[in-house]
């Protein structure tokens, strides 16, 4: 089950049809930059739908979906609603379930999809083992220290994923799967708020043979969280996603840091990673964003068990959709 890499070119008679799943809440900001990425893909505009499913905004992303339809003609538009349940996954569903394509592509709404990126991810699918395929995440261009800290550590990267110690696993902001699948293990957990990608990643690889592998050159770009609260708010999420795939699929617990190890880190900083790296930053080899990476790094630490001890995974949340 370990990410194969990409092994041969894709045949020009290997372009089957694709739909595009993206669940959208309040994106009115995020959809003109996506719509404009959408229509510069280079996959046949014949061969694939894409599919924008609003998940219940309060803003004016269903009109936007709506104009969109009118004034991208060059492309399958279908703007869908999911107005009952606010979850992700739930829209995912949705968009699943009226699907046309054989095989299925997922990313955000606060995603920009390089042109190339769609023919990267469907390229792999070729190998008729494969089930799975997973693209990169890199970071739209930052400037602030927070995005620099990101960047810096490669947080979004799909590395971290394709190597979690369980079962690698790709991130919905990326990822291909076919249809097909759907059908044999159920869809996304409507009722789960994060941990989904890794929830329906495993189900299908500890399920069934389907394989998974890693398309590195089908990138899609993301903006790294730019504020203290949405840092903290983000790795929450992750510590509350391992609390609930630990009740779901047995996995471990993170460690987490006791106060003493805080005090150590900290003191191991001020004493030696802190002037070491003014030196390097002085001598312009190192940045704000290498200074401040351990405490900005703490800080991650504590959201993180700060979501793993909070979370309450819902009986709901346990229920796997059906196609």
């Amino acid at each position: 089950m370990n990410p194969e890499l990409l092994s041969q070119p894709m045949p020009p008679s290997f372009l089957p049809q694709v739909s595009v799943v993206v669940p959208v809440y309040n994106g009115e900001k995020d959809l003109p930059d996506l719509i404009d990425c959408l229509r510069s893909q280079t996959y046949p505009r014949e061969k694939v739908e894409y599919i924008i499913v609003d998940n219940n905004s309060s803003d004016r992303t269903p009109t936007l979906l709506q104009d969109a339809v009118q004034n991208t003609p060059e492309i399958t538009l279908r703007p869908l609603s999911e107005p009952e349940i606010q979850s992700s996954y739930a829209a995912r569903n949705t968009g699943i379930r009226a699907a046309t394509g054989e095989f299925l592509a997922f990313t955000d709404a606060d995603c920009r999809p390089e042109p190339n990126w769609l023919l990267s991810l469907i390229q792999p699918f070729i190998n008729p083992k494969i089930g799975i395929v997973v693209g990169e995440i890199a970071a739209l261009p930052g400037k602030t220290l927070l995005e620099q800290h990101s960047e810096r550590e490669e947080t979004l990267s799909q590395k971290h994923t394709l190597a979690h110690p369980f079962c690698p696993y790709g991130q919905t902001a990326n990822l291909g799967i076919r249809r097909s699948i759907f059908g044999e293990v159920g869809l996304f957990r409507s009722y789960l708020t994060t941990g989904g990608d890794a929830d329906i990643c495993w189900r299908i690889l500890k399920e069934t043979e389907w394989r998974l592998e890693f398309a590195p050159s089908a990138i899609v770009k993301h903006r790294h969280r730019t504020t203290l609260k949405e840092l903290q708010s983000q790795w929450r999420r992750y510590g509350k996603s391992n609390r609930y795939l630990h009740e779901l699929h047995g996995i471990d617990l993170m460690r987490e840091f006791d106060q003493r190890e805080y005090l150590y880190r900290l003191s191991r900083w001020v004493l030696k990673e802190l002037p070491l790296n003014i030196l390097k930053a002085f001598a312009k080899k190192a940045t704000l964003a290498d200074i401040l990476s351990t405490p900005i790094g703490l800080l991650c630490v504590q959201a993180r068990s700060q979501g793993q001890r909070e979370a309450n995974l819902s009986e709901t949340a346990r229920k796997i959709d059906s196609l």
